[in-house]
């Protein structure tokens, strides 16, 4: 019900002249229907004066009649005076009795609108105490749905001025940073640990400074054909799910989260990396570009081994040339087959394993020994076509493909 009433006698309701709307239905809504243009007669302009808080628009999807305003005021003038900050509903509604010539749908309607007008606080607490439970993300710890309290809204603004606690184990997470971090660390004070080095080797601020000066670019020359043509690669194994929520786990600065966030083929995109420096180069690609901050994107501090998302709630993942940094594959896409719904798409992209970056490893016969001097030699893991579709189909994928350009490879599974 707006502040400022329109200068028209009549009033109009959506759910009012609409059969089809949502609780259009019984005596009253039908009799509501039929006189939807009624006119409604005025009562004296003594009440106006002796109330003037405005009641606040967002109340109802409503155009009141000016013959309506004297009638809502007058109701709550004569109960401000009422003990309670918050006098009794039934007392607004007698102050508006039949006496008022109001009929019973529109007496409905203006009770409404006085009890809102006597608290014009209430706008305000609504929406500092928006507190609902999130559709997606998840306690790393036990996997319980998290309650967000804050504004709604899949964007940087709206997941930075929102607090999440897990439903079960009352752990707390917080966005202090330009991204939410949802690892199981997050808040913690005394405790540490250290990755491997291929990861800890990412979490360089120098390293992400880098990433998208030069260090990616080098990548053609192991045969990725380069940021535009692998977008538009995945871009054709995502079509199945298209207006679906992506991640972009292991996004580094937000190269391809970027990309798939201004596509608009998503309803929402989530920038994932256990890099807090590569996230926050992220952030400043997003401010340089002048990419809308409200556009659906988020950014993820998490472990791809402990995906901050209940099961079965991602349409598309994408993990471009990440897997070979991962310190257990295995554990990760296992994590992408549980949080994946059924008919969702995994793609990926990585290194094939080769002489030049296995040495005697890439030889069938001394594959074995990998497990044993592997993590000494080298800092990454590089695999076969074949590893990689067995693992892909170990962990519950299937329609397995794969595109591979020397010893680059694109492949991707599907939750059955």
């Amino acid at each position: 019900i707006g502040s400022c009433f329109p200068s028209s006698h009549l009033w109009t309701c959506k759910k009012y002249q609409d059969p089809t709307a949502k609780g259009a239905s019984g005596r009253g809504w039908r009799h509501a229907r039929a006189r939807h243009h009624h006119t409604l007669p005025p009562l004296p302009e003594l009440a106006k004066e002796r109330f003037q808080a405005p009641v606040p628009a967002y109340y109802c999807n409503l155009q009141l009649g000016a013959s309506m305003e004297p009638a809502v005021r007058a109701a709550a003038a004569s109960c401000s005076s009422y003990p309670s900050l918050h006098p009794p509903r039934a007392l607004v509604a007698r102050r508006l009795g039949r006496s008022s010539g109001l009929s019973l749908p529109a007496r409905r309607v203006a009770v409404a609108a006085a009890a809102i007008a006597l608290d014009p606080f209430q706008e305000t607490k609504t929406e500092q105490n928006d507190t609902s439970e999130t559709e997606v993300f998840a306690c790393p710890v036990c996997y319980e749905p998290l309650i967000r309290k804050g504004p709604p809204g899949m964007n940087l603004p709206a997941i930075y001025r929102s607090g999440f606690k897990c439903s079960k184990c009352n752990k707390s997470f917080t966005s202090k940073d330009v991204f939410l971090d949802l690892t199981v660390t997050s808040g913690m004070k005394e405790y540490s640990e250290l990755k491997p080095a291929r990861t800890e080797l990412f979490r360089s601020p120098l390293v992400s400074y880098l990433y998208e000066r030069g260090w990616r670019q080098n990548f053609n020359r192991s045969g990725f054909p380069g940021r535009d043509e692998e977008f538009q690669m995945a871009q054709d194994y995502f079509q199945s799910v298209a207006g679906g929520i992506l991640v972009d786990v292991s996004c580094g600065s937000g190269l391809f989260s970027r990309k798939f966030a201004s596509s608009g083929a998503y309803s929402s995109v989530i920038a994932l990396d256990f890099s807090e420096n590569m996230l926050r180069q992220c952030y400043d690609y997003i401010k340089q570009e002048e990419t809308p901050m409200n556009t659906n994107l988020a950014l993820v501090r998490a472990d791809i081994s402990r995906l901050p998302f209940a099961s079965c709630s991602i349409d598309a993942i994408h993990a471009g040339a990440a897997i070979h940094c991962w310190p257990s594959p295995s554990n990760a896409i296992a994590e992408i087959s549980r949080v994946l719904k059924p008919g969702g798409v995994f793609v990926a992209t990585t290194f094939l394993s080769t002489p030049t970056n296995s040495g005697l490893f890439s030889i069938d016969a001394l594959k074995p020994l990998r497990q044993i001097v592997g993590p000494v030699n080298s800092s990454y893991n590089f695999f076969t076509e074949g590893e990689l579709e067995d693992l892909c189909r170990s962990c519950g994928l299937v329609n397995y493909s794969s595109k591979v350009q020397r010893s680059f490879i694109m492949f991707s599974g599907q939750k059955p």
